[in-house]
Order: C-alpha cells, then sequence, then structure tokens
C-alpha cells in the first residue's frame, strides 16, 4: 500500500505544480493587459486558438482567466468557429460546366475567326479530325 501513497503524493505535488502555473500566468496576463492602450488586436487564427481552448475551459473558468475578451465574446468567436465548419462550403458546388482546357479554348476561337460561316456542328468535327 505504500505505492499508493507515494503514487498519491506525486500526483498531488504535479497537480498543485500545475494550479501555481496557471495562476502564475493569469496574473501576468492580467498585468500585461493593464498595460496596453485600447484594444487588443488578434488575427482570425489567434482568435480561433483562443476560442477552442476557451470553449474547453468554460464559461466559469474563463472569467477567471481570460484577459484578451469577455467570455462572452471568446465563446462567440467559437460559435462562428463552428459555423464556418459546417456551413457546407467544402461540398458546395458552383452552377454550371467546369472550364475546358485554356488552350483548347483558345483553339476553337482562332478556328471560329478564320472560318466565320462555319457552324457549331463543322467546329467539332474539325475538332475531332485534329484528335
Amino acid at each position: 500500500m505504500d505505492w499508493m501513497r507515494m503514487l498519491a503524493y506525486i500526483t498531488g505535488t504535479i497537480d498543485q505544480e500545475l494550479l501555481l502555473r496557471n495562476e502564475y500566468l493569469a496574473a501576468e496576463n492580467r498585468i500585461l493587459r493593464a498595460q496596453l492602450k485600447g484594444r487588443l488586436l488578434l488575427s482570425d487564427a489567434e482568435r480561433a486558438t483562443l476560442a477552442e481552448i476557451g470553449y474547453r475551459l468554460g464559461h466559469k473558468a474563463l472569467d477567471d482567466v481570460a484577459n484578451a475578451a469577455k467570455p462572452d465574446t471568446i465563446l462567440g468567436w467559437y460559435r462562428k468557429l463552428i459555423a464556418r465548419k459546417f456551413d457546407g462550403s467544402n461540398a458546395r458546388r458552383y452552377p454550371g460546366r467546369p472550364r475546358g482546357d485554356p488552350d483548347i479554348e483558345r483553339l476553337i476561337v482562332h478556328i471560329a475567326k478564320e472560318n466565320r460561316d462555319w457552324g457549331y456542328d463543322r467546329i467539332v468535327g474539325a475538332l475531332d479530325n485534329l484528335g
């Protein structure tokens, strides 16, 4: 049973160290934030990072820790991030036929300009002959 006590002691000291580190970082963030004048400008990637971590922390923990923005703002960033992720833009298709090869398009336009009296079917036949 001694190994269980040792394990509990080691786990407890590690947890205390992590809590102290978190407390230090939160205090340091508050001090640095107080020294800034005006708004803190964040990029989209920084907002996404804060939003993901903030969501995992939860609203109560964000109240204690968050200094870059209010907890409601951070959780709003997360909602927008998730909405963007599942908006279906990857599966969205645009109407119409996909564009062809630009070289072939130039060739078709060239043939049509040279032979103004040719119609669509004749140009298609000429292209078939070319391969």
